[in-house]
């Protein structure tokens, strides 16, 4: 840092499932990494960035390719395995199997039911064969020893969501309350279920040493192998099971309006109970850290911005906008009476008048009063307690459409309710009737509009020194509580995901904890500014034209016009009319441009780098987007088009690439350097499975005797 020309590194990122090798089973493979630490090596690369890769097999259908909603933040994901690797001695029949399977999941994207159920079942005939030999191995039982913690308690979740048919472990029975005691008896040697226990372990020993080999690999070769902490855990899994105390069950972890979605984003994540959490010191946070080191040497911290404050819902909400932060300092009603705003009805309900209803439902007005609202004042409307919150809304609506009785399509007179349910001036916080937050946007809504202007001026006044003014310090000794805990727990380079709504308090914190930030070209957090300047970047950032949350650049290039004429005039300093399509020159400029910037790292999507060649740009653009964050049941099933070994051979693009590296006076990798630890000072729902694809079949005898053993523990 004292140096007068700092070190700067570039690398690639691309999420593990996006890879494509000739090896692989219909998915990227953790062994596959080998390969892509080559060509990182080739190219000029120190770095090779993953999105989360733990186990998500909470729903059993495609639902699970979300890689933020995890069932263990422990636990590897199967969906990982290379069952090639798993023995040395297998069968012609199976060796067969696979080779089937390779061409039957080789498809343009990821077929996640299909992939992981093939894997599961080749796993388990191998387990069947071997389970003996490799449980009794010294290896296994050192893993074994290393990892139960966890391990355990993971085996038994997965037994008893396979036998119960559902994560959500409210519904199993004397189980849905954890205890080691009972934990011991399920996992007992004597079981009946033993050997279900015992696969989940084999599988995840696999996978470990499948996923260490990599890790291992990438050090000796000088690459960083970069991991992505999630912000959150899904609400049926085995961390909520074994440690309910740690998470507010009754809410629900989002974001509020910003870039990505400007009705905010419900992620469904309960908040974390941070209170409850510091009375071990954050044992919890200092196991998932210490366990994400065993392999990487830097890691992501997602939305980084849920350790200063996080945007809460309540557990009824679908979309995201009716939060509130926490922590927080909310009005209370003194507060609000001090300043002549008494009628707390009128701002915390639904303001619903009829010519509301005929304006935005037309002549379907009189159907919607009917069946959803009450006329509690003439001309005025109150939700009926059956329809009074955005879930009630969605399943009255279902019935409807099931019978056939909406004149309109479902999905508008959804949005079109929810509309009408946000229309609110303030949130009365559900735990305390006497404190009160102001709705994001609230001056957006026809219920601010139709105030007096005494109550305008307030309610203005009061929503920007909630939002920006009375929090800061409240969230500065937050964060001061909590990132250092996570920055003790190992030595990897921390990075965190800085993007949204940013409080003023948060930059100063993360130069004073030595944590690199964020920046993305096209959402700059300077104000004013619709286009980033990588080359005023701060040192401790990490740049990238665009990363898996947003549309590739050749993409993004394509889908506004106008914004494209901006760039081109403003950053590429051209009054030419813009190509419209990104051509290799446009890409190579922005790259560069990247490249270029003080940034300590310079990290590119690999679709981003592709776009360096014409030859790689005849797959659609648009197909080439990770996650539409405004989609909260997006597919995550993104390939890359090409195979690993492909672009191993293109000399032309590594060459591309290592020029624009070394030529910015980045660092490139020596082959046999080693990397020291760096620090800084889910088809349609109605296609899906009917059964989750990780379960272990049970036929009926089979299902009784285990139900009467369970009924005994």
């Amino acid at each position: 840092m004292l140096r007068e020309m700092p070190w700067r590194g570039a690398g690639v990122a691309i999420p593990m499932f996006s890879v494509r090798s000739e090896a692989d089973l219909g998915v990227g493979e953790f062994l596959d990494l080998k390969l892509l630490v080559d060509w990182a090596v080739d190219s000029g690369f120190h770095l090779v960035q993953l999105l989360p890769i733990n186990d998500t097999s909470v729903h059993g259908m495609w639902w699970d390719s979300y890689p933020y909603s995890s069932l263990s933040v422990f636990a590897l994901h199967p969906l990982y395995l290379r069952v090639q690797a798993l023995s040395e001695n297998m069968p012609d029949d199976i060796k067969q199997e696979i080779e089937r399977a390779k061409i039957q999941l080789d498809g343009k994207d990821v077929d996640y039911e299909a992939t992981l159920t093939t894997k599961l079942s080749i796993a388990k005939k191998m387990f069947n064969l071997e389970k003996d030999l490799i449980l009794n191995s010294s290896s296994f039982q050192k893993f074994f020893s290393e990892n139960e913690d966890w391990l355990k308690p993971y085996a038994a979740f997965c037994f008893l969501r396979d036998f119960f048919e559902t994560s959500d472990h409210s519904q199993w029975g004397r189980f849905c309350q954890y205890s080691k005691d009972k934990l011991e008896k399920l996992i007992s040697k004597d079981s009946l279920h033993h050997d279900i226990i015992r696969f989940h372990y084999y599988v995840q020993f696999h996978l470990h040493l499948q996923l260490s080999e990599a890790a291992e690999y990438a050090r000796k070769n000088g690459v960083v192998l970069k991991g992505d902490l999630p912000i959150g855990v899904d609400r049926n899994s085995v961390d909520t099971w074994v440690n309910p105390n740690l998470f507010r069950m009754n809410t629900a972890t989002g974001a509020p309006p910003d870039y990505f979605d400007k009705n905010g984003q419900n992620w469904g994540f309960p908040t974390y109970n941070w209170e409850e959490m510091s009375k071990d010191n954050y044992a919890w946070w200092r196991a998932r850290l210490t366990q994400m080191a065993k392999y990487f040497t830097a890691y992501r911290i997602d939305h980084i911005l849920g350790f200063f404050r996080i945007w809460e819902l309540p557990e009824h909400a679908m979309t995201g906008l009716l939060g509130k932060f926490r922590p927080s300092i909310p009005l209370s009603q003194e507060e609000l009476e001090r300043e002549g705003i008494w009628d707390f009805n009128r701002l915390t309900h639904p303001y619903i008048r009829q010519e509301f209803l005929q304006e935005k439902f037309g002549t379907s007005w009189t159907f919607i009063a009917a069946n959803f609202l009450n006329e509690f004042q003439k001309g005025h409307y109150e939700f009926n307690e059956d329809c009074n919150t955005e879930k009630k809304i969605a399943a009255k609506l279902k019935s409807f459409a099931d019978k056939s009785m909406l004149l309109e399509s479902e999905d508008k007179m959804r949005r079109d309710l929810f509309d009408l349910l946000k229309n609110i001036v303030l949130i009365r916080d559900p735990e305390d009737a006497r404190k009160f937050y102001p709705r994001f946007n609230l001056e957006d809504t026809s219920s601010f509009k139709d105030l007096d202007d005494h109550s305008k001026n307030v309610m203005k006044r009061l929503y920007y020194d909630y939002y920006f003014h009375r929090q800061e310090n409240l969230w500065r000794q937050n964060a001061l509580k909590t990132l250092p805990v996570l920055l003790n727990s190992s030595n990897m380079m921390a990075c965190g995901e800085d993007l949204g709504l940013i409080p003023s308090c948060v930059y100063p914190v993360m130069q004073e904890l030595g944590l690199i930030g964020l920046r993305i070209q096209r959402m700059p957090s300077e104000p004013g500014l619709e286009f980033g300047i990588p080359s005023q970047y701060n040192y401790m950032t990490v740049c990238a034209p665009s990363c898996h949350d947003c549309s590739t650049l050749r993409a993004w290039w394509e889908e506004d016009e106008e914004r494209r004429r901006r760039f081109f005039k403003n950053v590429v300093g051209s009054d030419a009319l813009p190509p419209s399509e990104c051509i290799p020159e446009i890409t190579h400029f922005i790259l560069r441009q990247h490249v270029e910037a003080p940034s300590m790292w310079a990290i590119f999507p690999l679709q981003d780098l592709l776009a360096l060649k014409e030859e790689y740009t005849a797959r659609p653009a648009a197909e080439e987007t990770i996650n539409d964050p405004t989609n909260p049941k997006h597919y995550w099933r993104y390939r890359v088009h090409v195979t690993l070994e492909s672009i191993l051979e293109d000399k032309e693009l590594k060459t591309l690439i290592k020029d624009l590296v070394r030529g910015s006076g980045r660092s490139y990798p020596q082959a046999g350097q080693e990397t020291a630890a760096i620090t800084p000072e889910k088809k349609q729902v109605a296609n899906g499975l009917e059964r989750n694809p990780t379960a272990i079949p049970l036929n009926g005898d089979r299902k009784k005797d285990l139900s009467e053993q369970l009924a005994s523990i």
